[in-house]
């Protein structure tokens, strides 16, 4: 056998077929878990016709290609959330992978070809991995550079907010102080690091400080959106704009998108939808709001068990919803200030921002809705959202019928 690179093109959609399920089956690489077998797949054909190239023997000294391959993987990877030890195992299955499809033919050849076809694999796998995980970390950084402006473009209406009403400030200032100091650090060690030695630019240690960076700026972001949702309505600037919506299918939807959340968890969502309205009246945006808090509460706070999210018309001109979780519970002294903000009672995790709830509450008020809140410590809680099945009309109200 002479052609390494002709029989590696020759096999290459079993080697992607056979790589795209050993990477979505992999419970180390968890980024996968919310994407497609094509967002999986993507660039890994063209990686794997850019290493045959380098593999030709006529071409072997051209890298051109491979590393074009290579950073458009490592771009992607960056866009779809992807951590460096995730990329460092996606690799390593490329390579076993390769070896392991290939292996009845490499048997084939001669001692000395075989030892060839080994020693060229690895050196362009390694290749591989090398351009990726630099256009990897750029990709991080530009991230971190949009995120710096979002925040700096919120802190700005923020600030603008805070001086109208300084209420909470003091609390806000804490929650702010640990992910803000998470971010300081982390970026003054990735700065220092930098400046010091080339060699560190693209380890595994230097990206999971990015990676830590930008945890953190998010974390900080979402914090700083929730406060302002909070100031808006306090000043009474969120609009309203009902519309007819299909119940069944607004739940459906909700439950697809949030269900990688509890599949990770190994928890199970239950619909219960028989008796719902078919149409109601209602703003559509506030209402995936509200319900996109509950149940994501319901899923952070229970670790075994199942959820439930049923919805039932009330005679004659009311509708609920109700979503149960088998979770941690709330104590009872800590149920008549839940919905005020910054109060997490026994709910306080690393995740949480202190103000869903509030949010979730003045959104229910805000649709004329009302919220009720059973829960026993240890043993699991139901939140109730009850809202009129057509949305109260005023001279300032349109509806946009669907």
């Amino acid at each position: 056998m002479n052609d390494f690179a002709q029989l590696l093109l020759e096999k290459r959609e079993v080697i992607v077929d056979r790589w795209v399920n050993a990477v979505r089956q992999d419970p180390r690489i968890e980024a996968t878990r919310e994407l497609s077998y094509k967002a999986v797949r993507d660039s890994l054909p063209i990686v794997i016709d850019a290493m045959a190239t380098m593999l030709s023997q006529t071409q072997a000294n051209d890298v051109k290609s491979l590393v074009a391959a290579s950073l458009e993987h490592g771009d992607l990877r960056a866009e779809q959330g992807f951590d460096p030890s995730e990329i460092a195992q996606e690799y390593h299955l490329v390579r076993s992978t390769i070896f392991e499809v290939l292996e009845p033919d490499l048997l084939k050849s001669s001692p000395q070809e075989l030892l060839r076809a080994v020693r060229l694999i690895d050196a362009v796998v390694d290749e591989a991995i090398a351009r990726c995980f630099n256009s990897y970390t750029e990709g991080r950084l530009r991230e971190l550079e949009q995120l710096q402006t979002q925040l700096k473009l919120t802190n700005q209406e923020l600030t603008r907010l805070v001086r109208a009403s300084r209420t909470n400030l003091a609390q806000l200032a804490h929650e702010l102080k640990t992910p803000l100091t998470a971010i300081i650090g982390y970026a003054d060690l990735f700065l220092r690091q930098h400046r010091q030695s080339d060699q560190v630019k693209n380890s595994v240690t230097n990206l999971e400080s990015i990676d830590r960076v930008l945890q953190g700026g998010r974390q900080l972001l979402r914090l700083l959106n929730d406060a302002l949702e909070i100031s808006r309505y306090e000043a009474g600037k969120i609009s309203v704009q009902p519309a007819a919506i299909e119940v069944c299918s607004l739940i459906a939807d909700l439950v697809e998108m949030l269900k990688p959340l509890a599949s990770a968890k190994q928890i199970e969502i239950a619909i219960d939808t028989d008796r719902a309205p078919d149409q109601v009246i209602c703003d559509r945006l506030r209402l995936q709001q509200i319900l996109t808090n509950l149940i994501s509460n319901a899923i952070r706070y229970t670790d075994t068990g199942h959820i439930q999210i049923r919805s039932w018309t009330i005679a004659p001109d009311h509708w609920a919803i109700a979503i149960s979780d088998t979770g941690t519970g709330i104590q009872i002294e800590d149920q008549t200030r839940i919905f005020e903000p910054y109060e997490c009672g026994n709910h306080r995790n690393g995740d949480s921002t202190g103000l869903g709830l509030a949010i979730v509450s003045r959104l229910v008020k805000l649709l004329h809705g009302s919220i009720d809140l059973q829960s026993q410590s240890g043993k699991g809680s139901t939140f109730t959202v009850i809202f009129p099945i057509d949305f109260p009309i005023d001279t300032q109200t349109a509806i946009a019928k669907a």
